[in-house]
């Protein structure tokens, strides 16, 4: 398996050192924004509001410029729009129902089945029902009851429409550094009507909690229909009851920790979950104390994504472990059969220690050397598309992570992370190619958790950063404070006005940065956040209708999910942010460790 190429600066200040045979070849340019292999129907959908129906639907990448589309209510023709992808039907009845046609050199074109518009009935939302797992009793005598977690998309029977995959977590759901007992997490998937297609529980010896369960939505085979991948060990059940390994296992030790045991990484197929495949998880638990502590925190710290490393077709990425040991593995579902391309060890390294305490409670996924390939951005360090080391920057550990172009004015794609390590920069911008450093905040003396790097603020060129321990807002491209008042959100961020700067998206409310105070623009009615002070949603991305994210949350009562849609009007058009693959891939791992808003390869303003 290919080793980490390794270099290593003496001194942080000698990163220079580090990069000078990389900083003497050309300078490539910005990738040109490559798209997935999935394909999408218009995501037409009617959203209510106090002025009537906004209609929205998607531009696709192979629409031509300045596409034009007929609109219909009903049957009856209503207009015909140029230049963007929605419509407000003034004063129209809430329950009338859409198509839409586009028209080229004058002809409108129509399929054999017209897409009918999807109804969001009430203020701005539609809601998602779903069947709550009965709870249960841990061997220690806990009960515990589950509630609705982190969610996904993916076509998963090949219709061109998204359906989510939702994680449920039982209610004593543990972090790796606490003990006792979880119940089990499942996995069920959903139309958006509320059918249910399936349900796989991962059994007792998979342990619940944020760090342990990272599953991936997407199609690894290229048959039009997405699987789901995810570990699993003895004792999961399928969507269709199968059984892997042994149903009778339990491996938990007193303390409520699976240290031992056979670990698995299997593929469900889409359309009713049964397994496809299922090999040994790689990368192993092997010696628990070589990841950093014996009791069993650092050696079960997951993430997981989805890749085009050979640049035309996805390959899953499984990791394990970042506090001080990365293994990285990319796999391949090909034909029924998982097979592992290459796998990424820090320890095994000639230099190993350089590639030490790197990764982030996230991992990102971006071409960022534009050879059609991509990278695994992995928190202070890159990994190359055939699984070597692209980078390190003498950079460690910490809780935020954001790759992107928010430099529009200099070339190639950007890298924007806090740092929990007391003695190195409070958080930094760098290259996201090289990791070389553009500009950095010096050392606070802390643990800086939270970090954002999203362009929110038309009072600046570029994308605006900052931190939770760092004063003001920062402008991304020298770091220099544009504003005193940073925003009252360092969490997620979406497009949901009309304008090309993100929002502020936080707990279950949507807010717009002003200088003077954020503007509340959405308060999400009888929803929750999930991850504790994390506040994430289920899901943001834009999943339906135009270019803007919607916003999934999961009802306080956890029986239902309920999206939110803007029905603000815009004047940008472009098309649909999933068909951009870095954003795409954003989305499939956002449900990763600590979640983050997902970002695409090029900036909208």
């Amino acid at each position: 398996m290919p080793m980490p190429r390794t270099a290593r600066p003496a001194t942080f200040g000698a990163v220079l050192v580090l990069f000078g045979a990389l900083l003497s070849a050309p300078v490539q340019a910005t990738p040109a924004a490559p798209s997935t292999t999935e394909k999408l129907d218009r995501g037409l959908i009617s959203v209510r509001s106090e002025k009537g129906n906004f209609v929205s639907w998607r531009l696709l990448a192979a629409d031509p410029a300045g596409a034009v589309f007929n609109v219909y209510r009903d049957g009856t023709h209503l207009t015909q729009v140029t230049g963007v992808t929605s419509w407000l039907d003034e004063g129209a009845p809430g329950e009338s129902r859409y198509t839409v046609h586009p028209v080229v050199n004058g002809a409108e074109q129509r399929t054999a089945a017209a897409e009918e518009s999807l109804v969001f009935p009430m203020a701005s939302s539609m809601d998602v029902p779903l069947q709550i797992p009965p709870g249960g009793t841990t061997p220690s005598g806990e009960s515990y009851t589950y509630n609705a977690n982190d969610a996904s998309v993916g076509d998963l029977d090949g219709d061109g429409q998204y359906e989510l995959v939702l994680k449920w977590e039982p209610s004593n759901a543990k972090d790796n550094s606490q003990s006792g007992y979880t119940g089990n997490t499942y996995l069920d998937a959903y139309e958006l009507n509320g059918t249910r297609l399936w349900r796989v529980d991962l059994g007792r010896n998979i342990r619940s909690g944020a760090h342990y369960t990272q599953f991936q939505v997407f199609d690894y085979d290229g048959d039009g229909r997405a699987e789901v991948a995810v570990k699993t060990a003895d004792g999961t059940r399928s969507g269709t009851g199968q059984v892997i390994g042994s149903s009778s296992a339990d491996h938990r030790n007193s303390s409520g920790y699976v240290l031992a045991g056979p670990e698995f990484l299997s593929v469900f197929r889409g359309t009713d979950g049964a397994v496809l495949a299922t090999v040994d998880y790689a990368p192993p638990r092997g010696n628990v104390a070589s990841w950093g502590d014996n009791y069993g925190n650092r050696v079960d710290r997951f993430l997981a994504g989805t890749a085009y490393v050979d640049g035309s077709r996805p390959s899953i990425i499984m990791a394990r472990g970042y506090y001080t040991r990365s293994v990285v593995a990319a796999w391949d579902f090909r034909d029924g059969q998982l097979t592992r391309r290459w796998t990424f060890d820090s320890n095994s390294s000639t230099n190993g220690e350089a590639w030490t305490g790197k990764g982030n409670h996230q991992l990102s996924i971006a071409d960022v050397d534009a050879d059609g390939r991509d990278e695994i951005m992995y928190g202070s360090m890159a990994i190359d598309d055939n699984g070597w080391g692209l980078w390190q920057n003498n950079t460690h550990h910490g809780d935020a992570y954001h790759v992107g172009d928010f430099i529009p004015s200099r070339a190639g794609l950007e890298v924007f992370k806090p740092s929990e390590w007391t003695s190195e920069p409070t958080h930094w911008m760098g290259d996201a190619r090289t990791g070389q450093l553009i500009w950095s905040a010096p050392s606070c003396g802390c643990d800086n958790g939270r970090a954002v790097a999203a362009d929110i603020w038309s009072g600046n060129a570029g994308a605006e950063a900052w931190s939770a321990s760092v004063g003001g807002l920062r402008s991304g491209t020298n770091g220099n404070q544009v504003a005193s008042r940073k925003p009252g959100s360092i969490n997620f961020v979406l497009w949901w006005d009309g304008d090309a700067q993100r929002e502020l998206l936080d707990g279950t409310h949507i807010d717009k940065y002003g200088t003077g105070g954020d503007t509340r623009l959405l308060t999400g009615s009888g929803v929750a956040s999930n991850n504790g002070t994390k506040a994430t949603p289920a899901l943001s991305a834009d999943i339906l209708g135009d270019w803007r994210e919607e916003v999934i949350w999961r009802t306080t009562d956890n029986r239902a999910l309920r999206i939110y849609s803007t029905t603000d009007s815009t004047s940008i058009s472009r098309p649909s942010l999933m068909q951009d693959r870095q954003y795409r891939l954003a989305v499939a791992w956002q449900n990763s460790g600590y979640n983050q808003p997902p970002h695409p390869s090029f900036a909208i303003g």
